[in-house]
């Protein structure tokens, strides 16, 4: 089932969209839909020129000359997925890219993030998009004849909750796209997440209203604020504050006091009313609250 409210984690649209599958006599309009799909699945949403099609797959793809497998095989090898997203984006960036786009999740580990970088040094770019459609989890998930739609941001047998949330940062909504990069810009956006096993707070994307708090993101150490909090207090708790889309209150012309718009505060548990107070009186919107 999905996590939470799908409208508001911006999975909605997947949720209401069946898978599409090639069967026998698919009209015309039903095949071009299917094309429509894969460019989408596999370009992660971003817009292509007529110019920029794969002109000869798709017309082998018509003719029954390639199976769905094979033709997302033929995109990610294309030298548009090649241009967007492998010689313009660090090494990881690409990778974490390859399983969404092939395998509808995040990298599960460091392992996994490493085996890919070890194909990429050893065999190169054709072999790195190869381990992803040859793989027993593209056969069992997707066969020969859908194609592939995002599974990651649900829960399902052997899947941890460090990928689940993972997903929801590389899902940013059916309106995002993953050549313009998120809000990171083109950065790797789970790298030191997968690689330290941790689980990121699950935040509504870009779209909703600005007190969804979806524009969050990492700030640098230095913008982290523990409000005078040097370890647990009595009760031994203390509570991570993601603030998000500071504004100032009142007349437009007014300008922020805070010289970045992200900011995170390590707060006691007996003070997290009167913080939550402060922050919203300053103009800030909350995007989590998680126990540190």
């Amino acid at each position: 089932m999905v996590f939470g409210p799908a409208s508001r984690l911006g999975v909605s649209l997947f949720e209401e969209t069946p898978p599409l599958e090639l069967i026998p006599g698919r009209s015309e309009e039903e095949v071009e839909s299917i094309i429509r799909a894969v460019y989408r699945q596999v370009l992660g949403n971003a817009y292509v020129m007529e110019s920029e099609r794969a002109i000869v797959p798709e017309s082998q793809f018509k003719r029954g000359q390639l199976s769905v497998r094979e033709f997302v095989r033929a995109i990610g090898k294309s030298d548009l997925y090649r241009s967007r997203f492998f010689e313009t984006s660090p090494r990881y960036r690409f990778i974490e890219l390859n399983f969404k786009h092939f395998l509808g999740r995040t990298p599960n580990g460091l392992e996994e993030m490493r085996i890919h970088s070890t194909i990429l040094d050893t065999k190169g770019f054709e072999a790195e998009i190869d381990s992803y459609l040859d793989s027993n989890e593209y056969q069992n998930a997707y066969g020969e004849s859908f194609v592939p739609y995002y599974r990651g941001y649900k829960s399902q047998p052997g899947q941890t909750m460090v990928g689940f949330t993972h997903m929801f940062a590389m899902l940013r909504g059916a309106s995002s796209s993953d050549f313009k990069g998120s809000l990171s810009g083109k950065e790797p956006v789970l790298n030191k997440y997968v690689i330290q096993n941790i689980p990121l707070p699950v935040i509504p994307p870009s779209g909703g209203t600005v007190g969804d708090g979806w524009s969050f993101q990492e700030p640098a150490v230095g913008a982290r604020t523990r409000n005078g909090v040097v370890g647990p207090n009595d009760e031994g708790k203390v509570f991570r504050i993601e603030v998000t889309a500071y504004r100032s209150l009142g007349k437009v012309s007014r300008v922020s006091k805070f010289p970045r718009s992200n900011k995170v505060y390590l707060v006691p548990f007996n003070k997290l009313s009167q913080e939550y107070q402060r922050i919203h009186r300053q103009g800030g919107v909350i995007a989590s609250i998680t126990p540190v």
